[in-house]
């Protein structure tokens, strides 16, 4: 049986959804990967950079899973939106 994840979401009163684990640890390193690279990037930039360093390697939608992780991260406190910032821009918190 495949291990799952239950996400988390930075909007109280939202919630996470269950993804495997697997996934769920790919696309967490690519977006940590991406934002230690740039320092602080577009969500736009790294949707497309996260695509790009798992294209071939992954099955699924790549976006979808990005912004999944992504909230999740936020949530758990490891990556930030940059306040005020239009559009959306992300570094590690």
């Amino acid at each position: 049986m495949e291990e799952k994840i239950l996400t988390k979401h930075p909007d109280r009163g939202k919630k996470g959804v269950n993804i495997s684990r697997a996934k769920y640890d790919t696309v967490r390193e690519a977006i940590l990967a991406v934002v230690r690279e740039r320092g602080e990037i577009t969500f736009d930039e790294l949707g497309e950079a996260v695509e790009k360093k798992l294209r071939g390697k992954f099955d699924g939608s790549s976006m979808w899973y990005t912004t999944t992780v992504k909230l999740d991260l936020e949530a758990r406190k490891v990556i930030k939106r940059v306040p005020k910032s239009t559009p959306q821009r992300i570094r590690l918190a």
